[in-house]
């Protein structure tokens, strides 16, 4: 069985799609109709940059957003099921069937803009952390907050050994000190615009719900893996809540992938910009087949 992965926020390039808008129609075809949707130039934006312009969540999001769909309309994929990270979960939807692209890009630009601000309103941070069991950097995180009485969550579960932390700065970094303490090979801050994945995008979740609650979704036409749970679905009103509940809730891609694999999955393709996908699941599971279009 095939699956096909969708990438997420820190994915994006300057110049991505640039060769597939030129030579190809279906590519062009889907960037030009997110211009008109977004009305802005968000082709120059992918195209040209400037970097600093294209890292702005609310331009980064429908930029990896956009450049994925688009790439899967070329190939002639079908899946048997589909997982996104993260932002990557609209264009998991898109590729099902259960979205259409300029209802998604609109939502998606939206939680872009809302999760932004967020970070504005409850300024955060998050911290990437390498070689430790996701247990021990759980601990730490609540000993971190207890001890600042801030927020600090585990927010990504990548790979085994592989976790990103996030919440307010002061208990980030309590958290980083005391899993150096224990034994951490590698803990080190992001750099994100806000503290994602955590409760401090609770105003982007307020500012998202209505949003969401108003967009049409369609039975998949495979089963999709969300993020919140980290197990598949073709539930209309689970896909719904799913995506509203990932703004404050940890990315499982570990369980995603691991329970892909168990449902029978043997090859694995990453559309979209970057190789990160393929190098988690390189990381998580043995025996598999690993593609990727960038």
């Amino acid at each position: 069985m095939k699956a096909v992965l969708f990438p997420g926020q820190g994915s994006q390039v300057v110049g991505m799609g640039k060769n597939h808008y030129d030579q190809n129609e279906h590519f062009r075809e889907y960037v030009n109709k997110a211009d008109l949707v977004l009305g802005i130039s968000l082709s120059e934006i992918m195209f040209e940059g400037p970097e600093d312009r294209l890292r702005q969540t609310e331009f980064t999001q429908p930029a990896i957003f956009v450049h994925s769909v688009a790439l899967f309309s070329t190939l002639n994929e079908e899946p048997d099921m589909v997982a996104g990270h993260s932002l990557g979960e609209f264009s998991a939807l898109v590729a099902a069937g259960a979205i259409e692209f300029e209802d998604a890009l609109a939502i998606v630009r939206k939680r872009g803009k809302l999760m932004q601000q967020a970070g504005k309103i409850n300024p955060g941070t998050m911290a990437a952390v390498i070689g430790m069991d996701d247990t021990d950097v759980e601990d730490a995180c609540h000993d971190a907050s207890e001890a600042t009485g801030l927020d600090v969550v585990a927010a990504n579960y990548n790979c085994p050994g592989q976790l990103v932390i996030s919440g307010h700065e002061a208990a980030v970094d309590m958290a980083i000190d005391l899993l150096k303490e224990r034994g951490c090979k590698l803990a080190k801050k992001l750099p994100v615009s806000g503290a994602f994945h955590s409760p401090l995008m609770q105003p982007a979740y307020e500012g998202l719900r209505e949003k969401l609650q108003s967009l049409k979704i369609k039975t998949p036409k495979c089963s999709v893996y969300a993020n919140y749970t980290g197990k598949p679905t073709i539930d209309t009103g689970e896909i719904r809540s799913n995506l509203l509940n990932q703004l404050l809730n940890p990315v499982r891609w570990t369980q995603t992938l691991q329970q892909m694999h168990k449902d029978g999955t043997t090859e694995f393709t990453e559309i979209g910009p970057g190789s990160v996908l393929q190098g988690l699941v390189k990381r998580t599971l043995k025996n598999v087949q690993i593609n990727g279009f960038q």
